[in-house]
């Protein structure tokens, strides 16, 4: 005849089978936040309805027409995105020399995004298409700077100094890594690709967008 386990035994019993089951449990693991990536980010609705609306350019060094500098690798020479703009003096004689805001915009980006690049600003503007009739999103993308002057979230006015010529972090001779591109995506990306992605050539885009005669110089709003 079958013995009846006592209420003791019974405990015992499920006592023993929950250590079991729990040492067979795997171990929680700790999930740690990925760090925020600006190349997944994206501006939005709201954000680019109140960006400003950029009706002149000028060049973001030396004078409103870019006098006292020189293009040391134009856009898509060489694989290149922008434009590398130094003092005529070479070298490093411009380090240290203002940056300016090439229009009127938002700044977005202001930090540094990784290797090679150094400090970076990047502003968003609103500029009217002739062809579509629309305001497209623009951002011009200032790099290896030595200082940022602003802070994202700040707007700055055509010819507002942002910061100064940089070496980025020493990797280079001081110039101005200068950018401009389509679209509303906050990305510091790359320098150099095969293809020229959402870039545009900045010295024709500032050319073509000036909203000024060529003999009228833009100075600075204050």
């Amino acid at each position: 005849m079958r013995r009846q386990l006592k209420t003791a035994e019974i405990v015992g019993l499920l006592a023993l089978l929950a250590a079991v089951v729990i040492s067979l449990w795997p171990a929680p693991t700790t999930v740690q936040p990925s760090p925020f990536d600006p190349a997944f980010s994206r501006l939005s609705a709201l954000e680019i309805a109140t960006l400003p609306i950029a009706v002149r350019w000028d060049a973001p060094m030396g004078s409103e027409l870019g006098a006292l500098t020189y293009n040391a690798q134009p856009f898509r020479v060489t694989r290149h995105l922008g434009d590398d703009l130094n003092g005529i003096g070479g070298y490093n004689s411009d380090l240290g020399d203002s940056v300016y805001a090439a229009a009127a915009g938002r700044v977005v980006f202001a930090g540094v995004p990784g290797t090679g690049w150094g400090n970076m600003v990047i502003l968003s503007h609103r500029v009217f298409n002739a062809q579509t009739g629309e305001l497209d999103v623009v951002q011009s993308m200032y790099a290896h700077l030595e200082k940022i002057l602003v802070q994202p979230g700040q707007t700055l006015h055509r010819g507002e100094k942002l910061g100064t010529v940089g070496t980025g972090g020493g990797l280079y001779l001081a110039h101005l890594h200068f950018e401009t591109r389509h679209g509303p995506y906050i990305n510091p990306s790359v320098g150099y690709a095969d293809a020229p992605l959402n870039r545009m050539s900045p010295e024709h885009f500032v050319a073509e967008h000036r909203g000024a005669a060529v003999t009228l110089l833009n100075p600075a709003p204050h």
